[in-house]
């Protein structure tokens, strides 16, 4: 009997003992696992906050969308690690707030499943299932880049008794002998002038879905495309110079220099039409010289916003009417406010948001309203604008941020307040530093030009791009359609192939 008590208390003991081991792993595993929770929580704080922090950072555009996809890359990963960690029984101590999802698009194809139990009968008493509902769950899937063979089949057919023969004509093609359809023609084109995809990765992109093209064999395709088009650019240039109104700016790229054995720099420059039906044309030039401008706009006359570039001045002397962009003026004290915090500069600042929420307001009137409204409520306001800048301009020190931001604004004042004369004529230039932007990622893409030649190639697919994106035309789809159509049309009808709305 003692015997059998000993060994109930020894088993009891044991069991006592595993559990104390088991409670001991689980406290441990707890504090762990809290801690950890702790470390991802001040960590996707440290890096919110170095995120909020950096969008007061001057930053290239394309450092930019680096760093934001970086940092959105990074929180995103550490906040799935945390959701794994945290119990579902247990609230986050700050719960974030999740934007709600868009739904799909439902022009976008279906490919359905369905998930049916394994039997139609009841597991537990046999009788038959009776369907009471369905959840369903959809989400975004994408294949790799999906290639087919265009096999285009012309039957030919005789008559015995006149012996003739009937078959419909084999339509020209941009490249007859090759075996590019248009619609690959267009895919290696805004890959490398929209998606900024150089040759060499297109050529590892199609390797990999089993594809052998050359990046040679998809130069000369590039090279046979721009000749093709460039009929199109002639006209969108004609077409261009007829708008009264043009935004102008220009960029750098480089352009490989075989003799020096590196490269030198040469210019984009860019120009935008206004009205319903933008166009947008590039210029490559081998310098920012002024000489590009006037050559490009030949005998142009009329209203041309820019910033403070002197190479443009002499078209202004030749009857140009210049206008200037208040989004350069209101940066110039944006650049000093961050800097120092002046609160004159967060005043002016204020001054020039006020002038752009009038002209918000007026954004759809038409030209002839917009003046009128323009001058009633926009000179008074420029007027106290300029009286506060005479009046602070002698208190600025000399070389302050503060005094060159009211330099600039007070050197270009007749240019800006131009718009008190004209309702077509806009307040800014940001639509051609819209089009521009995405030249700043390109170029880190491309290196470099590799001639002249391919310059003003790049410069014209980018302008039907540009345009075609301008009006609202999804590139792709309008240059594949283009590329069709192009060597069945006359050259009276190119400019119905042009990328307008």
């Amino acid at each position: 009997m003692v015997l059998e008590q000993q060994a109930l208390i020894a088993q009891r003991d044991h069991v006592i003992t595993d559990h104390e081991h088991t409670i001991a792993q689980r406290d441990h595993a707890i504090a762990f696992k809290d801690a950890k929770i702790s470390k991802l929580t001040h960590e996707i704080a440290r890096l919110r906050r170095v995120q909020f922090a950096a969008r007061s950072e001057r930053m290239d555009p394309a450092q930019r969308e680096l760093f934001d996809e970086a940092m959105a890359a990074d929180i995103a990963a550490l906040e799935s690690e945390l959701e794994a960690l945290r119990e579902p029984a247990r609230p986050a101590a700050r719960p974030s707030p999740r934007p709600a999802r868009r739904p799909l698009s439902p022009e976008l194809p279906r490919i359905e499943t369905i998930h049916e139990p394994a039997s139609c009968d009841c597991a537990t008493c046999g009788a038959a299932l009776v369907k009471i509902g369905e959840h369903v769950s959809e989400k975004l899937d994408v294949e790799p880049m999906t290639f087919f063979v265009r096999r285009d089949v012309h039957p030919q057919y005789a008559c015995r008794r006149c012996e003739t023969i009937v078959a419909e004509p084999v339509a020209p093609a941009i490249l007859d002998r090759g075996i590019a359809a248009p619609g690959l023609l267009a895919q290696v084109a805004i890959q490398k002038y929209t998606d900024h995809l150089p040759l060499y990765r297109q050529e590892a992109i199609f390797a990999r879905a089993g594809i052998a093209l050359s990046r040679t064999t998809l130069a000369e395709w590039i090279g046979a495309v721009g000749v093709a088009l460039q009929p199109l650019v002639d006209v969108l240039r004609t077409r261009l110079r007829q708008s009264p109104v043009l935004h102008a700016d220009e960029t750098p790229v480089a352009q490989l220099d075989p003799g020096a054995g590196k490269t030198k720099r040469a210019y984009l420059f860019a120009y935008r039409s206004t009205g319903a039906q933008p166009i947008v044309v590039f210029d490559y030039c081998a310098s920012r010289a002024g000489k590009h401008a006037a050559a490009f706009l030949d005998t142009w006359r009329g209203a041309l916003m820019v910033d403070d570039y002197s190479g443009y001045k002499a078209l202004f002397a030749a009857g140009v009417t210049e206008l200037a962009c208040w989004a350069h003026a209101r940066r110039t004290f944006v650049d000093t406010h961050k800097a120092s915090g002046s609160p004159l500069a967060k005043e002016a600042i204020e001054r020039i948001g006020e002038l752009y929420a009038i002209e918000a307001k007026l954004r759809d009137l038409d030209d002839t309203t917009r003046l009128r409204e323009r001058r009633k409520h926009l000179a008074p306001r420029l007027d106290a604008f300029k009286r506060w800048l005479d009046e602070l301009q002698p208190k600025a020190l000399g070389n302050s941020g503060l005094s060159r931001a009211i330099d600039y604004t007070r050197r270009r004042w007749s240019a800006l307040v131009r718009l008190l004369e004209d309702g077509a004529w806009p307040i800014d230039n940001n639509p051609i530093e819209n089009a521009i932007r995405p030249i700043a990622v390109g170029r880190k893409n491309w290196l470099f030009a590799g001639s002249e030649t391919a310059g003003r190639r790049a410069a014209a697919l980018m302008s039907l791009i540009a345009t075609a994106k301008a009006n609202g035309l999804e590139p792709h789809a309008w240059l594949t359609d283009t590329l069709t159509r192009l060597p069945t049309t006359k050259d009276r009808d190119i400019a119905s192939l042009l990328p307008l709305a």
